[in-house]
């Protein structure tokens, strides 16, 4: 049979060549640390889950979904935008559910990249914006990030004739797999650089509130011109535990959630309503359970920081993301340094390189560790000789 050159070209998803070394590792008889995925291991709260069992006994939800979602979402969605970013939105046209962040992102280069087209990509990134900018059939360039820029794109050192082929530019902050953050006075820059090229510029803010230490990430959508060509996504699964529901939704420009939503439409069914009621719980059940959901994680950060420092690696302490990123000793390839804390101790990070060429020679943690086993695995690094 002849496969598409897109899936031909495809590279394998970074986490699924993970979990086949985590397999190899189990069978030998291993017990791992895992610090790879960042797939909350803190249940779903339990006013979001009694929410699911009524809803899942009212036949009005086992029929189909509309692909928009329930009106009643939507206006819990510019209900929680509005408490939390002071941001109104118009429910019927600004703001659109998703099956998760990852479908809208992926789904998304389908509405403004034609073949030939390019999206301006964040390196390190995540992997879904260049993927679904290549199904699209557009191609990805590259915007560095380093610590040398604070993990932050220079919009400057872009080449006009990119500018002149793009359609696209992808944030992301609080940041995967770095955790930097970024300030309201990039966010305004970055605006500034969309209306000037003409680009739908997509944040991600998936993490906006996980965070720590007092810290309150802002939204892209609140500096002044941002929706007149921006989207942001934001997301159920880190804030309240619900990675398994697959529900999220992504707010702004309405010719942008128009686009994306025709797209959806035919592609999609919508989420299953009993799902989107637990997001309306979820929405409506206030900030308490989010803020010592975030405690916890605090505690995890300063404990992984901890142990990393003590083996000598580079490492800022995040103040929100899931995630703790750490420089690999000089000479030491992600890769390496990963393979080596895996066969060494049975620790499982994931190699920076995975999310692009500047990711080299870091590697991310992931705080989504159940505490006894992120304190196994603290104490197998902390142990470690294996580090330099």
């Amino acid at each position: 049979m002849k496969v598409a050159k897109r899936v031909e070209d495809l590279p394998p998803y970074l986490f699924v060549e993970i979990s086949k070394k985590k397999a190899a590792k189990r069978a030998e008889g291993v017990k791992l640390a895992d610090f790879g995925i960042g797939d909350p291991d803190l249940p779903t709260p339990d006013h979001i889950l009694n929410e699911l069992h009524s809803a899942a006994d009212d036949p009005s939800n086992h029929r189909y979904p509309e692909s928009e979602g329930l009106p009643e979402l939507r206006s819990a969605i510019a209900g929680w935008m509005k408490r939390r970013f002071d941001l109104d939105f118009d429910p019927e046209t600004e703001i659109l559910p998703l099956i998760g962040a990852k479908e809208g992102i992926a789904h998304i280069a389908l509405c403004f990249i034609d073949p030939g087209d390019i999206a301006l990509v964040p390196d390190p990134g995540y992997p879904v914006y260049s993927i679904g900018t290549m199904f699209a059939g557009g191609e990805s360039y590259y915007l560095p990030l380093t610590a040398e820029n604070n993990w932050l794109p220079d919009f400057s050192a872009i080449p006009q004739d990119i500018c002149d082929r793009a359609t696209m530019l992808w944030l992301n902050y609080p940041n995967n797999p770095t955790g930097a953050i970024a300030t309201t006075d990039f966010f305004e820059e970055a605006a500034e650089f969309g209306r000037d090229n003409n680009l739908v510029v997509c944040h991600d803010n998936a993490y906006s509130d996980v965070a720590y230490d007092g810290y309150s990430p802002p939204a892209f959508l609140q500096v002044p011109g941002a929706r007149d060509t921006g989207i942001e996504f934001f997301s159920f699964s880190k804030t309240w535990n619900m990675t398994g529901w697959r529900i999220a939704w992504a707010c702004g420009n309405a010719d942008v959630i128009n686009a994306l939503m025709r797209v959806k439409s035919n592609i999609d069914s919508g989420i299953p309503q009993a799902i989107q009621h637990m997001a309306i719980a979820a929405l409506e059940g206030g900030d308490d359970w989010a803020s010592k959901n975030n405690l916890i994680l605090e505690r995890r950060r300063d404990r992984v920081v901890d142990a990393l420092q003590h083996i000598g690696l580079q490492v800022i302490k995040p103040k929100a993301s899931l995630y703790v990123w750490a420089r690999c000793p000089e000479g030491v390839s992600s890769a390496d340094f990963s393979g080596r804390l895996l066969d060494d101790v049975g620790v499982v990070v994931t190699p920076g390189r995975g999310y692009g060429q500047y990711g080299e020679n870091y590697v991310r943690l992931s705080l989504t560790t159940p505490d006894d086993e992120l304190e196994e695995g603290v104490r197998r690094i902390a142990d470690w000789t294996g580090s330099s």
